[in-house]
């Protein structure tokens, strides 16, 4: 496979109008603008994200213009897409304070540099300067019909949960992104379908030219679970290496053959080998470390995935903690010992006094290897002293 056969399937769930469209398009040598946005609603990027964006760089490696657009004003709005209810509501400040670590991040894949530099923009340069006319107009090209047609609609219609119309302006925002940069290509994940397809008839309409929209899979175990923004644990773009790698190892099974393929440039004969070798019974230990080496160095350095694959070897499979490279705490040892639960919190176990609480009762937390199983007071600390909570964070008092 060439390198636009690769762009055009790997990772590719859907092309519209057609993949045969688009090719036709690349391979004359005409060379696009494409983007695609993030509605900065929290203040990380995470591997989930990752998936479209390897994309995005594979259009820059071949001279595409590649626009990163920071929704800071349509975070502000909510994206209704797959929620149950409304989302709640951000300042501008609140969007501008978590969007602005997401170059930094972002930074981990494309290049903004050299000589074809991702552009950044920020959408709230035209959005906010819309009239109510301009609004108007831009709803005049969608009917109430679409609108309630989408699924999570249809649910809270069935279950008799609200729908705010400020939902309804949400895809017509967004959609007028592509207007205003006056693009060639929208790219994102197969959730966002919706919204693309909006932008590409505004386009249609209102420029007069076509609009490609490319949609990736979301990054999902075989269960259909998202992989990279679980409960509580983001496996974030710039975790520290040795957090990054014990990530990765602490995901399912299941997860391994879909990371290798959307995250990697494994080949594809490489990854049918590869899933062969677990549906037939092989251990898939030795393949996740493969994985987790091979992202958290993409993501950092061949060193520190090394020093990472290493630290994880010690600390997890040997059980060798005392040798182990931990998070350390300076500690006064003849301070009188506090309660448990506000001790994880102090020093960033838990999140809050309910989850180490919670943790505690669910018998996940341990002092030097012992199993503490209620809260009340810490155990008196002693230098050299380990923590740990659940299967990944631990601390070491010095």
């Amino acid at each position: 496979m060439d390198a636009i056969d690769q762009l055009l399937t790997r990772g590719v769930d859907t092309i519209y109008p057609s993949r045969e469209t688009l090719e036709k398009v690349l391979r004359s040598g005409k060379k696009i603008t494409l983007y695609q946005g993030f509605d900065p609603t929290g203040t990380r990027l995470h591997i989930g994200h990752s998936v479209a964006i390897r994309k995005l760089r594979q259009f820059q490696d071949l001279g595409h213009k590649v626009i990163f657009l920071i929704g800071d004003f349509t975070a502000m709005i909510g994206d209704p897409s797959g929620k149950a209810q409304a989302r709640p509501i951000l300042t501008h400040e609140q969007v501008l304070e978590n969007a602005k670590e997401y170059k930094r991040q972002v930074t981990k894949i494309l290049k903004f540099d050299g000589d074809n530099p991702v552009e950044i923009k920020f959408n709230n340069d035209w959005l906010s300067k819309l009239t109510l006319a301009d609004v108007i107009n831009l709803a005049s090209h969608f009917t109430v019909q679409q609108m309630i047609e989408r699924d999570m609609f249809q649910v809270r219609i069935k279950n008799h949960d609200e729908i705010s119309l400020h939902e309804f302006l949400y895809p017509l925002m967004v959609g007028y992104d592509s207007v205003a940069m006056n693009v060639d290509l929208e790219l994102g994940g197969t959730d966002q379908t919706f919204n693309m397809l909006g932008g590409r008839k505004l386009v249609s309409q209102m420029l007069h030219k076509e609009k490609f929209v490319m949609t990736v899979p979301l990054l999902t175990d075989s269960k259909g679970v998202k992989i990279g923004k679980t409960e509580g644990n983001v496996i974030g773009l710039t975790d520290p290496a040795n957090d990054f790698y014990t990530k990765i190892m602490s995901l399912g099974d299941d997860a391994i053959v879909p990371c290798f393929t959307l995250l990697t440039d494994f080949s594809n004969e490489d990854i049918a080998h590869l899933k062969e070798l677990i549906e037939s019974g092989e251990n898939p230990m030795r393949h996740k470390k493969k994985l987790a080496f091979e992202l958290t160095k993409m993501l950092n350095s061949e060193e520190e995935a090394l020093k990472a694959q290493e630290e994880f070897e010690t600390r997890s499979q040997k059980g060798d903690l005392a040798h182990a490279d931990l998070p350390t705490l300076k500690i006064d040892v003849s301070q009188k010992p506090d309660q448990l639960s506000s001790f994880l919190v102090t020093f960033k176990l838990a999140s809050s006094k309910s989850e180490a609480k919670r943790l505690i009762e669910q018998k996940a937390v341990e002092w030097n290897g012992e199993v503490i199983a209620k809260d009340g007071l810490s155990p008196k600390p002693s230098s050299g002293d380990i923590i740990k909570v659940g299967k990944k964070k631990y601390l070491k008092l010095i």
